[in-house]
């Protein structure tokens, strides 16, 4: 049974509250963490948020898989309320979770993933409140790239233990590709036994030490090719970064000619690669790439501010119809690879909406930010105007400690050095494009609805300082 109200979840996160009692007598607790000041949010997420927080764990209809599949650990919670394996809680488990991926086509529905923290020696690094930043920040922004809801929810230790991190041992063990995942539920596992084997324990343990947590979430999507993750062809790290910047969006938005001629620009150099090209394919076209370039800015805004340091290779697209009626931009969702829709008027154009699911390795100090240490930020040359007025308000409002820096100090679970990490780096971003825009070097260009109805963008005048 469910109750809720508006209190403090742990000694760091605060927003609305919904308890679960677990089969232990443990109070489990889920959290919508309280808006961030200025954020535009949408009945979406509003929706998205209360749905994960009406997830009970124990509930018959529910069943939990752990998640064997890409590097890090994590907890796929299913509805099986109906199919095969209806109101089969136990057997579902017991005979589909094997499945890995699959087992969501045996489900009646995919509810939620549940991601917690781990930094382990041989794991890949996660960090649970970086899924909530993402989240809130792109909100703040008001960003076009799609970024998950996500809230924060714990767990009884010992319910994870039994019915996820031993499983997840005992099924990652056989998959040789799995290395970095397998690790991580041989840490859980131990951890879950004994939370002081898990060090900083208040990363993965409540203050008393008898839950886990993290975030629950969801991240459909289809992961893009070299057309926007880059080649990869330089390896892990600064290099991969590297390759990144050479994809045509970014060409283009590196380019300092104006809009339609950086597209060419980015679009000639680019497909020079014959991977990209290939990538590519045929949807390369203005409009398509001004809504990369704008997303893009997004993406290496947000990731220089709380150091990313796993987004090359994990970034991912949903299809989307788009034609323009009376003046106005419309758009509804597409299915994957698949043209023509009797519902949308037959000169609607197919685009890809970028989508930025796997936000789980920012925040920490400890993180490597390749933003930063590849020089993204003091690369672009194309910017949207409202993004750069909200950084120049979000820099202000933290150098002055005012309502966003106490959201940061105080909602979503950050220690004092993870803080002003995001108050260091917000400040670093500011000047970085401050300074671009007082040299000339910046072109507020990038507003793709209005270049979709009218088929261009003149740049706008901005002022350097915010005001």
């Amino acid at each position: 049974m469910a109750t809720i109200g508006t209190a403090q979840a742990s000694d760091s996160v605060i927003g609305e509250e919904t308890t679960f009692t677990s089969p232990n007598g443990v109070e489990e607790k889920c959290v919508r963490i309280t808006p961030i000041p200025g954020g535009s949010y949408s009945k979406g997420d509003a929706k998205d948020e209360a749905d994960y927080c009406g997830i009970d764990f124990y509930d018959a209809s529910v069943a939990l898989c752990p998640k064997t599949w890409s590097t890090s650990p994590g907890m796929m919670v299913y509805d099986v309320s109906d199919g095969k394996y209806a109101g089969s809680r136990a057997e579902f488990e017991r005979n589909a979770c094997k499945e890995g991926k699959s087992a969501k086509e045996l489900a009646a529905d995919d509810l939620a993933k549940f991601k917690s923290t781990m930094n382990a020696k041989g794991t890949s690094g996660t960090f649970a409140p970086s899924s909530l930043l993402y989240y809130h920040f792109s909100r703040y922004f008001d960003a076009m790239v799609k970024v998950p809801v996500a809230v924060w929810r714990s767990m009884d230790a010992k319910m994870h233990q039994s019915e996820v991190a031993e499983p997840g041992l005992s099924l990652s063990g056989s998959r040789s590709s799995g290395r970095m995942n397998h690790e991580g539920w041989r840490t859980f596992a131990a951890a879950d036994r004994d939370p002081a084997s898990y060090r900083p324990t208040d990363e993965l343990f409540t203050s008393d030490r008898k839950q886990i947590y993290g975030v629950l979430l969801s991240s459909p999507g289809h992961r893009y090719g070299s057309e926007i993750n880059g080649t990869r062809k330089s390896g892990w790290g600064k290099g991969q970064n590297e390759d990144f910047q050479k994809t045509p969006a970014f060409l283009a938005l590196r380019s300092e000619k104006r809009l339609e001629e950086a597209i060419a620009e980015g679009l000639r150099e680019g497909r020079k690669d014959l991977q990209i090209a290939r990538d590519l394919g045929e949807d390369g076209t203005p409009q398509q790439m001004v809504f990369w370039m704008k997303e893009l800015t997004e993406i290496v805004l947000l990731d220089f501010i709380f150091s990313q340091q796993d987004r090359v290779g994990n970034i991912d697209f949903t299809p989307y119809y788009y034609w323009s009626e009376d003046g106005n931009l419309k758009s509804k969702r597409a299915k994957h690879h698949e043209r023509g829709d009797g519902s949308v008027p037959p000169d609607a154009v197919l685009l890809r909406r970028t989508n930025l699911n796997d936000n789980d390795a920012g925040g920490r100090v400890q993180y490597a930010n390749f933003a930063k240490s590849t020089q993204m930020l003091e690369k672009l040359r194309h910017f949207g105007p409202g993004t750069y007025a909200r950084l120049m308000a979000l820099d202000a409002d933290l150098k002055a400690q005012g309502p966003i820096y106490q959201w940061v100090a105080t909602s979503v679970g950050l220690d004092n050095g993870q803080i002003e990490q995001v108050v260091k780096n917000t400040a670093l971003a500011a000047g970085i494009l401050r300074g671009n825009c007082e040299a000339g070097k910046l072109i507020f260009d990038l507003d793709p609805e209005t270049y979709f109805v009218t088929g261009k963008q003149d740049a706008v005048e901005v002022a350097c300082d915010g005001a």
